[in-house]
């Protein structure tokens, strides 16, 4: 379908919660001497148009951040009600991947239907999660709630990249995990797209430095390079827990932790 044809779709990054006490080192396999801090942010995204809603990621709850020591700042899912979503009307999400701060709150979205990868969920639930390093991101918790709505026939897996709406498409990715998938959106000013963790700081894919939390790192740096081909410019990609975002986009309704993405960067980001 020619882009002149597809919606326009708004697109929000809602932050959530925030790790302030991360440094340069905790997000670089490979980084020079001159260590600082490197706070990190995680968001959601949804996506919308007047035929459509849909969430990427669903966040964590106060509980996960107090064990995992972040800072809680909302529930990701009750703020979508201040961009007028309530979490019913909420038709499709899209489960970037199975981390702990990509897939809780699950059972709040009582309506849609969840969107994710077959490679995911067989790495989620397969042999890699009997080496510790591998599973400490995801909370079983999670990818139980994950698989009950699997047996509620509300799952809709995908092998590979696919459209799952007229201007939403999923990109299969893996590094970071097996089964990473990123979203391109088709917006007014373009193709976005929302990397998740495919690249976590936009410093990580511009200058190719791979993220320490990784399953194949060939495979994470590959990405960093499909996304940019895939994207209309390095402007149009999003990193998954950049603060940078925040600064660089217009907010709404003057939240600063909710930013549109569909809009230009601000002048001088």
């Amino acid at each position: 379908m020619a882009s002149s044809a597809l919606p326009d779709y708004e697109v929000y990054a809602v932050q959530y919660a925030s790790h302030g006490e991360r440094r340069r080192r905790d997000n670089f396999i490979q980084d020079d001497l001159h260590d600082a801090p490197m706070p990190m942010a995680f968001f959601v995204w949804l996506i919308r148009s007047p035929e459509r809603t849909i969430l990427v990621d669903t966040g964590f709850n106060a509980e996960a951040a107090a064990a995992r020591q972040r800072t809680f700042l909302r529930c990701p899912i009750e703020t979508l009600n201040k961009l007028g979503c309530g979490p019913d009307s909420v038709e499709d999400v899209i489960i970037t991947h199975l981390h702990y701060d990509h897939a809780g709150n699950l059972g709040k979205l009582t309506k849609a239907r969840f969107h994710i990868q077959d490679r995911e969920v067989a790495y989620a639930t397969g042999r890699c999660m009997c080496h510790g390093a591998l599973r400490h991101a995801y909370s079983v918790e999670d990818v139980n709630e994950l698989v009950r709505k699997v047996y509620a026939e509300r799952v809709r897996f995908h092998d590979g990249d696919a459209a799952i709406a007229p201007g939403v498409e999923l990109l299969l990715i893996g590094g970071h995990t097996n089964g990473l998938q990123s979203v391109r959106v088709h917006t007014a000013r373009g193709w976005v797209v929302l990397a998740s963790d495919a690249s976590h700081y936009y410093e990580n894919m511009r200058r190719f430095k791979p993220f320490p939390i990784v399953y194949n790192v060939a495979a994470m740096l590959e990405g960093h390079r499909r996304l940019a081909e895939v994207a209309d410019s390095p402007d149009h990609v999003v990193p998954g827990h950049d603060p940078e975002v925040l600064k660089r986009y217009p907010a709404f309704g003057g939240d600063a932790g909710i930013v549109c993405l569909h809009q230009a960067p601000l002048a001088g980001a």
